[in-house]
């Protein structure tokens, strides 16, 4: 499944009207689609790539690295436990074949309006908490208060206009003005809660104890930020749903925390978990080499990975003086040296990020067409000139460690930014300070190519200082934006969609999302206009491709890499259904056999 940034919806707290009645047209349905057909059509026994009768049984132990202080994933502080995605249902789920499709979950049926004013939603009478009490519409509508009173500040402010009542015990209506259908689908995704739990508790402060929960796991045991062991819910009530059939196979799933990636990968090689998705390209090529790997207890995997890839990439924080300047953001790209590092570093395993729409029809190539250039129009003043003049490509090296042809662009950059070079240490030519800055990292392994980075600057007079801090102090400094620059790590898209607006708009700026800290009249513009068009493919393509351009030359990021296939490693223990689903690894559809 396309992992999408969770998008919690929130209401007004305003006495309830009767609604008046229109004569506006009503659809009915067990699926929701943003656009096109859905592949799997009313009355589907289950998803292609679920084994219906996968056995049910066996422990299966994870890893995760860092730390934990929480089981409360919604809460304004804190880290919240691994598998908290399990502790509860949403209304609607999406399946991993497909983009923007949402099939019956607690909610068994939609009701909407044509124009997106308003969905009903029909809560299944059989849905229960893990406590077999039944699961309504007030609970329905008791999450959505909760979060608007208690969540994350930006959603009071994008989710404003949305408003909720409860039509009865099964019925649960949320009104849209104006009319939205990719807000109105994402409120069909919302988390639902048991209220007579967290009516008890404070949902702003972190949860130091297992929360009662709706969906297919619950907490079995724990020891607070080493591990945590979630057990099958034997009696969950949504097991033989289509979106569930053959899926939540494990009995129990213990997830162990380890300091940083270099730990846990040994632990790995002794055996101690089950599964691991490497991420470290030296590691892949170089590190699976102990007997476990060679006598068949471990297998290794390469499946396509048909995702769109995420623009990761190294961040600055814009809102810092010393990276308040296009020029200056321009110019550290060309110490970053891509191809050295993944030849000697990565053993030429990525490729380099140019697109925040990587690998999508919204990706900007070539120049602008005529219509990217008229949606642009208004704002072409506010927006680097190159976005209508050149393709953009981060810098490229030989490979061979030698930049200086790219160093000398960089300086020159910085010279007209207002740095000089001398005695070894670039300075401000007004206040005589160097140029200094802290990259913030929580997990050691990002030095291996941090380091080259840094030497690469110092070579110029360029001070980085690489600052490693745990988890939570990680996650803090993150929300308050108290960092100089860090690797950002993005959830892949699909299509350039609404979310934008809480990723890059002015109006989500304290965002934790938007964390370059972009406050920009012509992204603003942009992100607006795309919510405005989610229903308009070609206008969609063309400003999903301007804004491609609009980002990439302002540089609020020095592109990293991605990977177009899986890297996976697991005991020979696992029963794996002979269909993968496109966009993920599916591993709840595994089994132990």
């Amino acid at each position: 499944m396309l992992k999408k940034i969770f998008i919690c919806c929130v209401i007004l707290l305003a006495p309830q009207i009767p609604f008046a009645q229109t004569a506006v047209k009503t659809i009915k349905s067990t699926y929701i689609t943003l656009r096109g057909e859905p592949l799997y059509k009313e009355g589907f026994v289950h998803f292609a790539y679920a084994n219906p009768d996968a056995p049910k049984g066996g422990a299966v132990t994870l890893h995760t690295t860092g730390t934990y202080d929480s089981f409360h994933r919604y809460a304004l502080r804190g880290s919240c436990a691994a598998g908290y995605q399990h502790f509860y249902d949403t209304l609607m789920t999406a399946s991993y074949d497909e983009a923007d499709v949402l099939y019956p979950l607690v909610a068994s049926e939609v009701e909407y309006a044509a124009d997106y004013s308003f969905i009903i939603l029909s809560i299944n009478p059989k849905a229960k908490d893990n406590e077999g009490e039944p699961v309504t519409a007030e609970d329905a509508a008791f999450s959505f208060n909760i979060i608007f009173e208690k969540g994350v500040p930006q959603f009071r402010s994008f989710y404003s206009d949305v408003t909720v009542s409860v039509l009865d015990g099964n019925r649960v209506r949320f009104d849209l003005a104006p009319g939205d259908k990719e807000k109105m689908m994402a409120l069909a995704q919302s988390t639902v809660f048991p209220k007579r739990f967290w009516e008890r508790h404070d949902f702003s402060e972190p949860l130091t104890t297992p929360p009662l929960g709706t969906g297919p796991y619950r907490v079995k045991d724990y020891k607070m930020g080493q591990y945590v062991t979630l057990e099958r819910v034997k009696d969950y009530w949504a097991a033989e749903l289509p979106v569930n059939k053959g899926r939540y196979n494990f009995d129990t799933i213990r997830y162990d925390y380890y300091r940083d990636s270099n730990v846990a990968f040994e632990a790995f090689k002794a055996g101690e978990y089950d599964f691991r998705e490497e991420n470290s390209a030296s590691a892949w090529a170089t590190g699976y080499t102990a007997k476990i790997f060679e006598d068949g207890t471990i297998i290794r995997s390469e499946p396509p990975d048909e995702s769109p890839a995420p623009a990761n990439g190294l961040a600055f924080n814009v809102q810092r003086p010393v990276f308040s300047d296009i020029r200056v953001r321009r110019a550290l790209a060309y110490f970053f040296d891509f191809e050295w590092i993944n030849a000697n570093l990565f053993y030429g395993q990525y490729r380099r990020v140019r697109s925040f729409f990587q690998n999508t029809k919204y990706e900007a190539r070539g120049l602008p067409s005529p219509r990217e250039q008229e949606i642009l129009a208004p704002v072409r003043e506010l927006i680097p000139p190159e976005v209508f003049t050149r393709e953009y490509e981060p810098p490229v090296t030989d490979g061979s460690g030698y930049i200086r042809p790219g160093a000398r662009e960089g300086l020159r950059l910085l010279k007209e930014a207002g740095w000089e070079l001398k005695g070894g240490k670039l300075l401000d030519v007004k206040t005589g300070a160097r140029f200094s800055f802290e990259f913030l990292i929580y997990d050691s392994t990002a030095e291996r190519f941090l380091i080259p980075f840094r030497n690469n600057l110092a070579r110029y007079g360029i001070d980085m200082r690489i600052r490693t801090v745990d988890q939570s102090q990680y996650i803090n400094r993150l929300r308050s934006r108290d960092f100089d620059m860090l690797a950002l790590s993005t959830s892949p898209s699909a299509y350039p969609s609404s979310d934008l607006l809480i990723l890059w708009n002015s109006r989500y700026i304290d965002s934790t999302w938007n964390t370059p800290g972009v406050s920009d009249p012509a992204v603003d513009y942009l992100t607006e206009f795309i919510a405005a068009h989610q229903e308009d493919d070609e206008a969609l393509t063309a400003a999903g491709r301007a804004f491609d351009r609009v980002l990439t030359w302002n540089s609020y990021i020095i592109p990293e890499w991605y990977i177009d296939h899986h890297r996976l490693a697991y005991k020979n223990k696992f029963g794996i259904p002979p269909v993968r689903p496109k966009y993920d690894i599916g591993l709840d559809y595994w089994w132990v056999r």
